[in-house]
Parts: structure tokens; C-alpha cells; sequence
């Protein structure tokens, strides 16, 4: 019986809170104590595989660098294999350029190590493809050259997403290590495109669903921590991304000849942007709030318990001064409100010195960041509306198209999943501290793909620091996120197994009960 017809059938007799069971051999507190020491007296050794990995420049933007995107895919194709995992690589087809030539999409890969129908099953999810990097564009160091500072390993992908990779792996190395058996059967799904879109891999999923049957959690680390303090991600927002193009004649014209005497589409274009937002940040797009989820008392709660610096914050955005003025207004603004933002204007005149022209089409570009319950349908029709009946009352001859160009849907998890209560367990054992739990004003559509198509539960479960930079220049993650994410995962593994096992012997027995109820 499946994992999901046994909560099922639990949960129609009673549902009762799971009780994590405290590590309480002496075994058990020796094997974690072995684990601990095993990863610091290796750190370097950790370390050096990582300066390899990040030397290998897999940009997956630059068809120029795609042999050593493919090559990377395979490195990390074969250290699988060197922890006796299964490997499948996924032919992901070709990708057409700009020029009309084609060239490969770097594999995907498929593994697997363990098959034990008692233990819990965890995937987990990464990319080994990096953002582009180069010394010139403000790197303090060679962005592929890993080169440790004040205890932070600077390189591109340091943090995104090559160093969480390596820890999983480094974690499962260290039970080889131990001759230690691993607590649950571990699945990857690693590609090399993430960056890009992640292209075809919606439909891997659904291709492969077999691999995913036997899944009882899908674990992504691609995310970083809020503050100092470690972090669990529940939930992230959509994102709905429009094109409002405003066209006039078929040719740019002269200001002195034309100007005055046209509706000009740039002025239309202007005036629609200016419509969408008012100076408090509010969206004044009818109905655009009315699909927002409630809060609650306890999704409150966690917001409170969260120490996060709002200084601090402030500093990072590089001199802006915030629109809300609490730490709870904030954060609700960064990941409970729906946000929008104009990013920029298509064939509008933008290069040095002037231009007097009248420019024949534009294209405004702006997207809204949605709350949790929002749909893609329903935000597309009401931007369309709006928009169409706010171009009405200019009265102006041109032609205007709205177009959705990317509609992801936001994504939250249940914070009292088996996997967020191991995980939990986990940083208060590695790092002495309760997580904050957090979520993300960005959209990482992932995971909302992996719970809809494999309708397994999924946590974002990151080990990059606050500073990290990803995207940035001076990327980086510390030595001692990177060590004590390793025994993180370790941990993970231990606790999770615990906490499953505790509610499979729960499902099992009041699965019992209910067959002997129904006669069975």
C-alpha cells in the first residue's frame, strides 16, 4: 500500500500530531557524532572537489560553451555512479539559435541509489549550469577560479547551485565512508539548462512519472537563507509577465514634422505603464487582490518568530528607501502581496545624446508577482481588461496588443509536512538553532511543477547564506555553509527516516483497524 492511500485512510479514523523521536541510543548519538567528525576532518578534501566543479565554466546561455556544459553534466554523471547510484542520461534534444543553427541540450540526469520499500524515498533536484561570469564585468577574483577569503569560496555556481549539489553527494559519501547503511533511498534529478528556463523538463516529468511513483519528497536546494539564521522555504510567488505593445504607422517619424498632430504610440504607452501602480505600491488593476489567500493565526506566527534586519535589508537594495516601515510589512509585501513591477520599454530611443524621433511601435514590459490562490487566467484577464479600457479613454487611433509572456503560478508547501519537521530537527541538531521559516518573493517555478505533475510533497531546503550574491558578481557561499550543509543533509537523512518510519507504524495500524472494522 502506497504512502498516500495509507494517509488517506488515516486520516478518515483521526488525525493526531506527529511526535518526533529524539535520537536516543547511544548508537544513534555515536553514528551522528561519527558523521559530524567524519565531514570536518574531510572539509578540505570537500572543499577541492568544489574548486573542480566551479572551474568548468557550463554557462548554459553561451552556445560557444556548451562542450563544457555537457561536460559538467557528465562529471557530475559519474561521481552518482561513484556512490554506486544507477544512471540514466536523458537525451533533452537540440536547441535552436538566433542564427537558425541547432546544438544539443546538455543531458539530464536520472539517478537512483537504493530501493529498500521500507525507507523513505527522497529526490532531490539540482542544476550544475551557471548564470554568465566574467572578470571584467566587477569580479574581485577569476569567477572560475575558486579562490577562498575570510572563509568565503568566491567562484560562479558557488552557491547556485554547485556547492549544495556536492553536499548532498559529500553527505551520502560520508555514510560510504562510515560502512554506514543510508536511512532512506535517495533519487537525483540534475540538469544543466536551469538557468535558461529549464526547457523540456516539464515534460521529463511527465514522461518519466514511473521514476517518480515509488517518491515520497522532492527536496530542491536552489534558494538562499533571509538572514544569518538558516532557513526552510514553504512558499514562493508566481510570476506574470506582460508585453503591451502600442503601434502606430509603419515607420518611425520626425518630432518637428509629426509631433502634435499624432497620437503617438510612446505617450499612449507612458500613460498605460503609469496606470498600473499607484506611488504606495498598490495595484490598481480591479480584482487583482480579490484571489489572495487569507491569513491565518498560525502562517502569523511565523512571520513574528522571524529576525530579520530591516536595516540591513535597506542597505542591500543599495540606498532605496522602503515603502513599508515594519518588519512584518515587509516581509507580507515580499511574499504574501502580489507586487508589480515595469522593467522597460521596447524600441523607445534609449542609447546616448538625442534623438528627436517619434518612435512607429513600442513595447512596454512589466509583471506582477502573484500572491498565493492566484490564478494565470484569472491575472490575464483582468490586466487585459483593464488595460483595453483604460487605452479607450485616450481615444487614440493606434493598436494596442497585450500579451502574457511567461505565467508561472506561486507555490506553497505545508510547514508541517514530515520532511519541513526532519529538516527542522536536522539545523537544531547541526547549527543549535530553530529555521526561520520563509518564503520567497521570487518565482522558482520548479517547485510548483514537481507538486503538480508528481503530486509528491516538496520543500526548497537551502544552505546558502543571505550574502551569497547569486546572479551577482562575487558570488560566493562560506566554508562553513558548505561544511555544515553537508552535515546537514547527512542529518536530514536520519531524521527523516525516523519521523517515516513513525508514520508508516501509524498508517499501518489504523489501517489494520479499519480492515477489521469493514471485515476485512
Amino acid at each position: 500500500m502506497s504512502v498516500a492511500t495509507c494517509l488517506l485512510l488515516y486520516s478518515m479514523v483521526i488525525v493526531t500530531p506527529l511526535i518526533m523521536l529524539p535520537i536516543g541510543t547511544d548508537a544513534a548519538g555515536n553514528l551522528v557524532e561519527d558523521i559530524f567528525h567524519y565531514i570536518d576532518e574531510h572539509q578540505d578534501e570537500f572543499v577541492q572537489n568544489l574548486k573542480e566543479w566551479l572551474a568548468v565554466k557550463s554557462d548554459s546561455s553561451d552556445p560557444i560553451l556548451r562542450g563544457e556544459l555537457t561536460r559538467m553534466v557528465q562529471i557530475a554523471a559519474e561521481r552518482l555512479q561513484t556512490l554506486g547510484a544507477t544512471v540514466e542520461l536523458i537525451d533533452m534534444g537540440n536547441e535552436k539559435l538566433h542564427d537558425g543553427q541547432s546544438i544539443p541540450f546538455p543531458p539530464a540526469i536520472l539517478a537512483q541509489l537504493g530501493n529498500d520499500t521500507t525507507k523513505a524515498t527522497v529526490c532531490f533536484y539540482g542544476h550544475v549550469d551557471v548564470q554568465p561570469a566574467k572578470k571584467e564585468d566587477g569580479w574581485k577574483t577569476d569567477p572560475f577560479t575558486m579562490t577562498e577569503i575570510n572563509g568565503n569560496l568566491y567562484a560562479r555556481g558557488a552557491t547556485d547551485n554547485k556547492g549544495p549539489v556536492l553536499a548532498w553527494i559529500h553527505a551520502i559519501d560520508t555514510y560510504k565512508a562510515l560502512k554506514q547503511g543510508i536511512p532512506v533511498n535517495l533519487k537525483f534529478i540534475i540538469e544543466g539548462v536551469e538557468e535558461t528556463g529549464s526547457p523540456g523538463l516539464e515534460e521529463l516529468i511527465k514522461e518519466k512519472n514511473e521514476f517518480f511513483s515509488d517518491v515520497d519528497y522532492i527536496v530542491i536546494s536552489d534558494n538562499v537563507w533571509l538572514t544569518k539564521n538558516p532557513a526552510l522555504t514553504y512558499g514562493t510567488r508566481g510570476n506574470a509577465y506582460f508585453f503591451v505593445e502600442v503601434e502606430g504607422g509603419n515607420k518611425d517619424l520626425h518630432s518637428g514634422t509629426f509631433g502634435g498632430i499624432i497620437h503617438e504610440p510612446m505617450s499612449d504607452l507612458v500613460f498605460l505603464l503609469a496606470s498600473l501602480v499607484d506611488p504606495s505600491g498598490h495595484i490598481l488593476i480591479p480584482g487583482i487582490y480579490d484571489e489572495v489567500a487569507p491569513f491565518t493565526k498560525e502562517e502569523q506566527q511565523l512571520y513574528d518568530d522571524i529576525d530579520f534586519d530591516l536595516e540591513e535589508h535597506k542597505n542591500n537594495s543599495g540606498g532605496y528607501q522602503f515603502l513599508q516601515s515594519t518588519k512584518e510589512e515587509v516581509l507580507k509585501h515580499l511574499w504574501r502581496y502580489p507586487s508589480l513591477s515595469i522593467h522597460g520599454i521596447e524600441g523607445a530611443f534609449s542609447g546616448p545624446g538625442s534623438k528627436t524621433v517619434i518612435p512607429s511601435k513600442v513595447i512596454g514590459k512589466f509583471s506582477i508577482r502573484q500572491a498565493p490562490n492566484m490564478t494565470i487566467p484569472a491575472v490575464e484577464k483582468q490586466v487585459t481588461k483593464y488595460l483595453e479600457e483604460t487605452f479607450a479613454k485616450l481615444n487614440s487611433t493606434n493598436k494596442l496588443t497585450v500579451s502574457l509572456y511567461i505565467g508561472a503560478m506561486p507555490w506553497v508547501a505545508n510547514v508541517n509536512d514530515p520532511q519541513y519537521k526532519a529538516a527542522k530537527n536536522a539545523i537544531i541538531k547541526v547549527f543549535g538553532v530553530t529555521p526561520d521559516m520563509i518564503r520567497d518573493g521570487s518565482t522558482i517555478p520548479l517547485a510548483r511543477i514537481f507538486q503538480d505533475l508528481t503530486k509528491k510533497n516538496v520543500m526548497m531546503f537551502p544552505i546558502g547564506g543571505a550574502d551569497d550574491g547569486e546572479h551577482s558578481q562575487n558570488e560566493k557561499i562560506s566554508r562553513s555553509n558548505y561544511i555544515q550543509g553537508t552535515k546537514l543533509f547527512a542529518t536530514f537523512f536520519l531524521e527523516l527516516s525516523k519521523l517515516h518510519e513513525d508514520l508508516m507504524a501509524k498508517t499501518n495500524t489504523k489501517t489494520s483497524e479499519i480492515s477489521k472494522l469493514i471485515g476485512i
